[in-house]
């Protein structure tokens, strides 16, 4: 799959459908066969999907029709549920992509990860729950190797409705689940890049890693749909935080900043303060602001929702799993998850044992 961003201002859907024509000239040549583009106007960008030997045949397929080859191409692995993201559409019979109610396919679809931990040894069927309401939606479920809940919507007005739902309901379990969740709206191919949705994805995945508690975030682009498609009450405002593209800098800056450091027991948050290049007071209200936690709870934070991860796994002893998150001891480790969660951390490991 490829993208082609279109500098001309006259663009159209007749100019996309005569270039597309172009390709379909020339394609057996080397081997290439068009199957259908995604065309978004306002952005003046075109996706084309096809099948092929290799990334050089669409590349001189595309210089040989217009002499000029796409801005990037990426293989679309058989290892990615492509029909969760685009499987409900069809196309015209030029061969334009179109949504299931019959409208123009941008390719952009509004993805949606919750990162859910139950405490109650149900997990298993509260995904379902979760999974279930994501149908509800309109949206498609996208197998995960994790145990995020993934999806793909082509509305945001149904990936926010859908976070609501999931928001009411994970809310009647009061105490018993702790959750992260992220909505960014992304397109399949990025400007660089090898990864399919790889920029949504990796913006989702910081997202859920590093983000507040019992929070919706949601990208600017998305609240830029939502305004078109969705009336946000006062209660909305209260669970969605939007993330512009500056709080992106700044969360990609301390995810990797506490990726690297996480295991180290000497780092504290005037270390993180100065990886980020901001003073004390600066560095305090910024991470509060992005994150509801002040430096050093967000650095303790994130040291507890890896040892969840680690506990599940059952592979190392509390102890292990203390010192290799950067905890002093492994009492320490103990009092702190139980303050956090309400339950030993040997408590909750049971819960996952076979």
């Amino acid at each position: 799959m490829d993208i082609h961003i279109v500098e001309d201002g006259a663009f159209d859907e007749i100019a996309a459908r005569e270039g597309h024509r172009e390709d379909l000239a020339v394609q057996g040549r080397y081997g290439v066969k068009n199957i259908k583009y995604f065309l978004n106007l306002p952005e003046k960008k075109i996706f084309c999907l096809m099948e092929a030997a290799d990334k050089k045949a669409c590349v001189d397929m595309h210089m040989s029709a217009h002499g000029i080859g796409a801005c990037n191409v990426i293989e679309v692995s058989s290892e990615i549920d492509f029909g969760a993201f685009f499987g409900a559409g069809g196309k015209d019979e030029n061969d334009m992509a179109l949504t299931s109610s019959g409208e123009i396919d941008t390719g952009y679809r509004t993805l949606m990860m919750v990162s859910l931990i139950d405490f109650t040894g149900k997990n298993g069927k509260h995904i379902k729950e979760v999974r279930k309401l994501i149908q509800q939606y309109q949206g498609s479920n996208i197998n995960q190797p994790n145990n995020h809940i993934m999806a793909c919507f082509v509305y945001a007005s149904d990936a926010i409705a859908c976070c609501l739902a999931v928001c009411r309901l994970l809310k009647n379990i009061q105490t018993s689940v702790d959750y992260t969740m992220a909505l960014v709206t992304g397109k399949p191919v990025d400007e660089t890049g090898s990864d399919f949705f790889g920029e949504a994805q990796g913006r989702l995945q910081m997202l859920c890693s590093i983000g507040g508690n019992q929070t919706v975030h949601v990208d600017m682009d998305t609240e830029a749909l939502l305004q078109k498609n969705f009336n946000k009450s006062d209660k909305a405002r209260g669970i969605v935080k939007l993330v512009s593209n500056g709080d992106f800098n700044m969360f990609e800056i301390l995810w990797k900043a506490l990726e690297f450091q996480i295991s180290n027991a000497d780092f504290k948050s005037e270390d993180l303060n100065k990886t980020i290049g901001l003073s004390k007071a600066q560095a305090y209200r910024k991470i509060k602001a992005l994150t509801g936690m002040s430096p050093n709870e967000l650095i303790r934070e994130i040291r507890l929702r890896k040892s969840l991860e680690a506990l599940k796994e059952n592979d190392k002893t509390v102890a292990e799993i203390a010192y290799n998150l950067g905890f002093n001891s492994p009492t320490y480790f103990t009092r702190v998850f139980r303050n956090r969660y309400k339950v030993l951390p040997t408590t909750f490991a049971k819960l996952y044992s076979a």
